[in-house]
């Protein structure tokens, strides 16, 4: 688990939830949240836009974890992918005792303590250099 990264979304519980929100003030939701827990701990994301909350793929969104300087790993990834359900994907930041997400049902970024209640499809890690 990155310290930093996992620091850097405990301090955005609490933070409201919005579709596309990329600014805390305002609202962020799972990809917002991962963008801006790596901005706090200098890295630089290049988040997708125009995604719903339900789609049935997130492969063609991918290629946007490997720009952000995210490596896919099998275990104790640093930002997991989740399947809600078969058309919701569902971004998550692992810190200690389980993971920080932006909650939709509750209107704004939790902690979800482990385990994960959804299937894990991938994870990745920040690049090693930065660890």
């Amino acid at each position: 688990m990155n310290g930093r990264l996992a620091q850097a979304a405990l301090s955005l519980i609490g933070t409201p939830f919005r579709l596309h929100g990329r600014q805390p003030e305002r609202g962020l939701d799972c990809v917002g949240l991962i963008a801006e827990a790596m901005r706090r701990c200098g890295h630089e994301a290049s988040p997708p836009e125009g995604y719903s909350l339900r789609s049935v793929s997130a492969a063609r969104w991918l290629c946007h974890a490997e720009q952000s300087g995210l490596e896919p790993t099998r275990d104790d990834g640093d930002v997991v992918l989740c399947m809600v359900n078969p058309i919701q994907p569902h971004l998550l930041i692992a810190v200690p005792g389980g993971f920080v997400h932006a909650n939709a049902s509750l209107s704004k970024v939790t902690f979800l303590p482990a385990p994960l209640p959804w299937p894990v499809a991938l994870q990745w890690q920040l690049a090693e250099k930065d660890r």
